[in-house]
């Protein structure tokens, strides 16, 4: 406890060091997807770019593309798998989220199946493991050991080291742990301090208040996540602070729940993100939707810096690095739907995606 208790106030006073900071990165625009809103994004080895469109709202066509090199959009893995069918809840996707590329170069796709922000479809609950040498499926995972009509699952990272999948469930406010060989998986820090979100924290974005039409506000529980080496870190989202456990410790089935949650840390306070993503060297990159700002934690150091500030960066989303070491972040402008604004949709179109040199 007394660790935690240093790193969370060391955390502070370096988040607030940072935020202080001038940027010293230019944010430049990668990518406009016109009325379709981005969220999830990944980048392979070889720079091939693929972003996700949930089944939010009738601006929809695909759920996942790849971007070529001369920005032109293809579905992927076929046209098939994009076109929206709820009588084919298995094999297409329903309202895909999240992607992530591991480190031997397989793409995963989450597919939580809440279209229009509803509850999830239980049958249509996935997660698709894609071979990008051959572009096939090779298997799917259904969560079928899993109260899906309960689940939320919004983010995916693959530990290739241990043959685990880690998800965010934010429907739970767990975490999840997915043995990649057996196809079994086991629920995690449920509705733990770190994983729920704060009661009494009230999401404010160009000076207004992030709530539904009927006046509740925006909550989420734990939602971004990123595998960075030996430690896993995740948060919610209405929650300021950004928590790791080892992923020795999140790997281990014999831990009892109680010694689970002793393992998890404190690392500081990092404002209001939604994604995040994790370098090679094992820092955590993340954003702040109420200060429009970017930040990397240093994981050397061990602390947050700035990477830059900017009024474009509407709902900073998911992130990826390419190969000649730019940071890519997709703008998802979630609190600019209507759903926000009294039925207005007040999105500033086209979507966009930026990148900024690293």
């Amino acid at each position: 406890m007394k660790k935690q208790l240093l790193l969370w106030g060391a955390g502070l006073l370096l988040a607030s060091t940072a935020q202080a900071q001038s940027a010293k990165h230019t944010l430049e625009e990668a990518h406009q997807f016109g009325k379709y809103q981005p969220v999830g994004l990944a980048i392979s080895k070889e720079g091939r770019t693929f972003v996700t469109f949930p089944k939010w709202s009738d601006d929809y066509t695909n759920a996942l593309i790849e971007i070529r090199a001369d920005g032109s959009e293809v579905p992927y893995p076929t046209q098939e798998w994009n076109t929206w069918d709820t009588t084919h809840l298995k094999d297409r996707f329903v309202s895909l989220q999240a992607v992530f590329i591991d480190d031997n170069n397989t793409l995963w796709a989450l597919d939580p199946a809440n279209p229009n922000f509803g509850k999830s479809i239980p049958d249509g609950i996935k997660l698709l493991k894609i071979n990008l040498k051959t572009n096939q499926i090779e298997r799917i995972y259904r969560f079928e050991d899993l109260p899906r009509s309960q689940t939320g699952l919004n983010d995916v990272n693959v530990d290739t080291k241990r043959n685990l999948a880690y998800l965010s469930d934010p429907g739970r406010a767990a975490l999840v742990v997915l043995d990649l060989q057996s196809g079994k998986s086991r629920t995690v820090l449920q509705k733990d301090a770190s994983t729920t979100a704060d009661p009494d924290y009230h999401l404010h974005i160009d000076g207004k208040e992030v709530k539904d039409q009927s006046g509740k506000p925006f909550s989420s529980n734990v939602n971004g996540i990123a595998l960075a080496g030996e430690y896993f870190y995740y948060r919610p989202i209405t929650q300021t602070k950004l928590f790791r456990i080892p992923t020795a410790a999140l790997a281990d089935a014999s831990l009892s729940a109680d010694q689970l949650k002793a393992r998890v840390e404190t690392v500081g306070v990092a404002g209001i993100s939604h994604g995040m993503f994790a370098d090679k060297a094992g820092n955590v990159y993340m954003g702040d939707s109420e200060k429009k700002t970017l930040y990397r934690y240093n994981a050397r150091l061990k602390k947050f810096e700035t990477l830059v500030q900017d009024n474009r960066l509407l709902w900073p989303d998911s992130y990826a690095i390419s190969p000649d070491g730019y940071l890519y972040v997709t703008a998802a402008q979630y609190q600019r739907l209507g759903k926000f604004n009294e039925g207005q949709n007040k999105v500033d179109y086209p979507f966009r995606m930026y990148k900024l040199k690293l």
